[in-house]
């Protein structure tokens, strides 16, 4: 069960288990996560729960939002993410963390552990990939995907992970998220949004089938699962 630890100046000041599929945050009292702080806005973030998946999204705030020091507009939670608001630290957790794993940053050329023997690369650019272990449920055959379009075409990239996020930083940003009944799609970061067979992604994600081909920050790449 995800949660966040409100802090200020070092001092807890509350901890909120996410039940909801979504939950708001704000200066307003009608908000499910109250900071009574002018350096908040009156609804200043939603935050969204997609299956295991928490995603935090600015609501054009005064101040921004930042994790771990970047202002963001929308994005993916990790393990022990910290977000903040005004002075206030929000530290993102979640039970069983143990089994998370950190951060990979693939780069042209670069193959993750354990993959050496099959010729992966990811496309160009730099695309990280956060791998949840332990949470996978179900017998759902490893998928991988494909590059269609770019100096990397041809190549394929072993979805090792529960959750793997493509794109380009700052410009386009997609999650591919591993279920026990397959594997879903979804739009993270970025003004234009990612296509599925030529099918803009909007707000809820889509369940990828063998040979979708999905369009993302400018390249594109063709899901496989056998």
């Amino acid at each position: 069960m995800p949660k966040l630890v409100v802090s200020l100046d070092g001092v807890v000041i509350k901890e909120v288990q996410l039940t909801k599929d979504k939950t708001t945050l704000g200066r307003r009292p009608y908000n499910d996560i109250v900071i009574d702080n002018l350096a908040v806005s009156g609804e200043h973030a939603v935050l969204q729960m997609v299956g295991q998946d928490v995603y935090i999204e600015d609501q054009n705030s005064t101040n921004g939002t930042y994790i771990n020091g970047r202002a963001v507009k929308k994005q993916l939670l990790q393990y022990n993410d910290t977000i903040e608001i005004g002075k206030y630290k929000i530290k993102y957790l979640v039970e069983d963390s143990s089994d998370y794993e950190k951060t990979m940053i693939l780069k042209p050329g670069q193959m993750p552990p354990g993959m050496a023997s099959r010729p992966t690369a990811p496309m160009p650019g730099n695309f990280p990939a956060s791998g949840f272990g332990g949470l996978t449920g179900g017998t759902v055959p490893q998928a991988s995907i494909r590059v269609l379009s770019g100096a990397a075409a041809g190549r394929e990239v072993v979805l090792t992970k529960v959750v793997t996020t493509v794109g380009k930083p700052g410009v386009q940003v997609a999650s591919i998220t591993k279920r026990p009944g397959g594997y879903v799609f979804a739009h993270v970061e970025g003004t234009a949004r990612p296509t599925v067979n030529s099918m803009p992604v909007h707000a809820e994600p889509i369940h990828l089938k063998d040979g979708d081909v999905i369009e993302l920050a400018g390249t594109q790449m063709q899901f496989v699962q056998p």
